[in-house]
């Protein structure tokens, strides 16, 4: 076989009109690494509610795809977000999927440094265990080590007594956020539980994503909150509503134990990695492909 040759090769936006190749050959690279033939479904739930998503102006939509002789030969999916950082909002990128033909993994460097060459854009990558070194060797470093499994209905006291939770779109006498409001109200959409826990004078918002554990344990997967302090505060309340719904753990990503939660932490287990200019915060998974690609009763 011949090499490919460079000048044949280029990096472009995806556009809908890709939609179908790239579904194919993220759906052939990722099979061939293990993963169920099922995965098609989620590529093309994927693109599509990307299609629905609220991506800042001036950013692509979807990724970039590699070219050699105009077929496509790579891609890469992107999600751009603007998020919470302190009073401010600052612009995210997850790299939800990426996979290049074996012939042409020379130039995965290519694709993967084109889409992510903006400086004031803080990329993350929440990789599975096959390509953790690669993400490693691409200059992600860890903000994530493990996961802490908690059991929330067991916290006995709560802080919090009179806390009443709401659902995200419900009329709320006291203050909120408006852009909290629209990402409660986007991932409710997309399948998640999202809901506000009120007190007399604030709102607090929560998002969890539904999955089962090696397809038995019912958990929710916390994908948005302020602060794990927040979690914490109404872990009482929160696990009440969540076990009400099927969903008596709740898994939250952490370096070690949560101080005042019962559970356990697992060492190792799903780290998160980043590069860019801002260091994300544990509790914030807001606009990631765990939550929007993924439906709603995952499997991990």
């Amino acid at each position: 076989m011949l090499a490919p040759q460079p000048s044949k090769i280029r990096c472009r936006e995806i556009t809908t009109a890709d939609f179908g190749d790239v579904v194919d050959l993220l759906t052939r690279g990722y099979h061939a690494m293990g993963f169920p033939a099922s995965i098609r479904h989620y590529w093309a739930r994927g693109l599509d509610r990307l299609s629905r998503h609220a991506t800042p102006e001036g950013l692509p939509r979807y990724g970039y795809v590699l070219e050699s002789n105009n077929k496509i030969v790579g891609a890469v999916l992107t999600i751009f977000s603007k998020v919470p950082a302190g009073n401010e909002r600052v612009t995210r990128c997850n790299i939800a999927g990426i996979y290049v033909e074996p012939a042409f993994k020379t130039f995965a460097g290519l694709l993967h440094s084109h889409a992510c060459r903006r400086k004031d854009v803080t990329y993350i990558n929440l990789p599975g265990p096959l390509v953790r070194p690669l993400v490693e060797a691409q200059g992600f470093k860890r903000y994530s080590d493990g996961q802490f499994v908690a059991f929330p209905l067991l916290h006995l006291k709560s802080s919090e007594p009179q806390a009443k939770i709401v659902a995200a779109d419900a009329h709320l006498d006291v203050p909120f956020d408006a852009f909290e409001r629209d990402l409660l109200i986007t991932h409710a959409q997309f399948g998640c539980i999202s809901l506000w826990c009120t007190t007399a004078t604030e709102a607090v918002p929560f998002v969890f994503h539904r999955l089962n554990v090696k397809g038995i344990v019912p958990c929710a997967r916390l994908v948005y909150c302020r602060s794990i302090e927040d979690f914490v505060r109404f872990a009482r309340p929160l696990g009440r509503y969540l076990a009400r719904r099927g969903c008596p753990l709740a898994i939250i990503n952490a370096n070690g134990p949560i101080p005042g939660l019962i559970g356990k932490y697992f060492e190792g287990s799903r780290p998160k990695y980043f590069k860019g200019p801002s260091r994300p915060r544990h509790g914030d998974l807001a606009y990631t492909h765990l939550s929007i690609f993924e439906d709603r009763n995952s499997i991990v």
